[in-house]
């Protein structure tokens, strides 16, 4: 006996089990992350982060955005993030097999793709600067490369409709040229 038939489900079925799947899944990682980091007080650290923001210069501007004000003080929490985003970025890839498997529009097929490059890219940010920071220069070069990759991240769901669409047009083309 097949209980649940995904062939049956109509399209809005569908998406509401994915998106249930995924905010479970995202409740699982925080609990995840959270465990896996609880001898280093996460919450202490996150307190004290959003205690210790300052205005920093952003170089060469003449404007002040927040910042640490000791960067360096913060690595446990930003190993945290870099698993958080990495296990977002791991799940999205799930769900991506999912929507394909279920037929999903592309439209959510490409949402997804794109959800898969930011977090993966921000995971890598993460781990490449926020790690090794020390001044609070780099906290924006941080910021810039986060920016960077939301543009990527567009592009790649660009690139993914785009080659839908001029794929199902070269097939229309084609067929009305065939008698």
């Amino acid at each position: 006996m097949n209980i649940l038939n995904l062939h049956t489900l109509t399209e809005k079925k569908k998406e509401s089990l994915i998106t249930a799947l995924w905010v479970g899944a995202v409740f699982i990682i925080l609990a995840l992350v959270y465990y896996i980091n609880l001898s280093a007080n996460l919450w202490d650290g996150l307190v004290n982060f959003f205690t210790s923001l300052t205005l920093a210069p952003l170089p060469s501007t003449g404007i002040s955005l927040p910042a640490p004000l000791n960067p360096s003080g913060y690595v446990n929490l930003y190993t945290a993030a870099f698993q958080f985003c990495l296990g977002i970025g791991v799940l999205e890839i799930v769900i991506l097999a999912l929507r394909v498997g279920m037929h999903s529009p592309v439209s959510r097929k490409a949402e997804t793709i794109e959800n898969i490059v930011f977090w993966l890219g921000t995971s890598f940010l993460t781990v490449t600067y926020l790690e090794r920071i020390t001044l609070a220069t780099e906290w924006f070069v941080f910021w810039a490369g986060i920016i960077f990759i939301f543009g990527l991240a567009l592009l790649a769901r660009a690139i993914v409709v785009l080659a839908t669409r001029v794929t199902i047009f070269s097939l229309f083309s084609r067929s009305t040229k065939d008698p």
